[in-house]
């Protein structure tokens, strides 16, 4: 690939960014709100502390093995191939997750601001993966333009929006018409919107795709989560002390457009619209860019059907794209935003906790930073699993029949699809 069309540090800058906001505050804000009442905030502090540790600990790992590929790279490095193709099946399903959870929020921003049925946001996710299916089989430089520019957009919204909700101070807002929550209920929180910060380790898959990866991308990716936790805890209280916490809660799939139309009226309801648009889409886009070059690593190594390391003309892994697109199009038809968000935290919980414990066992300063990034991603997973097990059973129930599926039923599919390529 030629130096013009790799990714520099606003580029690589914007990558994780664009795919953590867009699953962030605007898929998640009510659900928080919902589980941790006036400690939402919080819930966002926690989840970024963890993320924060486990992205020191990707920064680490990739300078000691400089491969792209991130988890799986550095377990199949380690001679660890057995757990390291477990774990990679169950990321490409968070991803997956993710993508469906960020059509399905791009659908019901547009449907409330147009007032148009509960038909039209299955549709509009469908419309938005293919679209964005389609920008990133045109190649880097397309998908990497279009999240720099989507990026910057959302983000003076965000910001604009929180800055309005601070002035208008009001913090007995945080519980109007719900039941107060104490501080523990802050963890749940964390532990349920993890999702909401996933979007730096994308990075590590694109380590061949960035100039100068070793230097840039630590700074990009622990950057990027630092700037997101101050942006989450910001429109987590402005926009709450803007329309009450009961009306984040009911409306949660367009919670931010409620704020912004009490903040600035028509003009209010069309800005967050718009940012709606551009950071789910813009977290689709890198979702979709930096996934698909994940599953043709995999698929290179036969741990995925050999047939997804296909590439198209524009040295584009095509056939991994359009496969994601297509199963997160079918999840977001069908799908309920909850259950999406809490199983796709699970798997991104085991695989930070993978990372973080591999960082530990290796040399160099600030060990103390893996440590307590490990210990948070297993409080975490057990609260998490805890939650679903109270309150989304079936949504357990799938991620472990999946678990399964990706140790024990992995080896019987590969072989299967061995023999029909043969």
């Amino acid at each position: 690939m030629q130096g013009q069309t790799k990714m520099g540090f606003n580029a690589t800058w914007s990558m994780a960014v664009g795919g953590m906001v867009g699953g962030g505050i605007f898929a998640v804000l009510g659900l928080v709100v919902e589980m941790a009442g006036q400690w939402a905030w919080l819930s966002f502090v926690i989840a970024g502390a963890i993320a924060l540790a486990s992205a020191h600990s990707y920064a680490e790992l990739v300078a000691r093995y400089q491969v792209a590929g991130g988890a799986y790279a550095f377990l199949i490095a380690l001679r660890r191939r057995q757990f390291a193709a477990s774990l990679v099946w169950g990321l490409i399903l968070g991803y997956v997750l993710t993508v469906s959870v960020y059509a399905f929020t791009f659908g019901h921003y547009l449907a409330h601001a147009f007032s148009l049925g509960a038909w039209f946001p299955r549709l509009c996710a469908l419309a938005v993966i293919a679209a964005l299916t389609f920008v990133n089989l045109r190649g880097v430089a397309a998908s990497a333009g279009l999240e720099i520019v989507t990026v910057w957009g959302k983000l003076a919204v965000l910001v604009g929006l929180a800055v309005i909700g601070l002035f208008a101070w009001s913090p007995e807002r945080l519980t109007a018409g719900i039941e107060p929550q104490g501080p523990l209920g802050a963890l749940a929180g964390a532990a349920a919107i993890f999702m909401a910060y996933e979007g730096f380790q994308l990075l590590a898959y694109d380590y061949d795709e960035i100039r100068d990866p070793d230097r840039l991308l630590p700074r990009a990716s622990l950057s990027a989560v630092i700037a997101v936790i101050a942006v989450y805890v910001l429109v987590a209280l402005g926009a709450t002390m803007l329309v009450g916490a009961s009306t984040i809660v009911e409306q949660k799939e367009i919670a931010l457009s409620i704020a912004g139309e009490r903040a600035l009226g028509l003009v209010g309801l069309v800005a967050v619209t718009v940012a709606a648009a551009f950071s789910t889409g813009s977290a689709i886009n890198a979702t979709l860019f930096s996934t698909a070059r994940l599953m043709k690593q995999v698929a290179s190594n036969e741990d995925l059907p050999p047939s997804l390391a296909h590439e198209n003309a524009r040295q584009v892994p095509d056939r991994a794209v359009i496969g994601i697109g297509v199963v997160s199009a079918l999840l977001a038809s069908l799908g309920s935003l909850g259950n999406l968000v809490e199983a796709a935290s699970l798997t991104f919980l085991a695989a930070f906790g993978t990372v973080n414990a591999l960082a530990l066992q290796g040399a160099g300063s600030r060990r103390w930073i893996r440590l307590l990034g490990l210990i948070g991603c297993i409080a975490a997973g057990l609260v998490s699993v805890w939650q679903m097990f109270l309150h989304a059973k079936l949504a357990l129930i799938g991620v472990v029949l999946l678990v399964l599926l990706a140790v024990f039923g992995r080896p019987y599919l590969l072989r299967h699809a061995a023999r029909r390529n043969a």
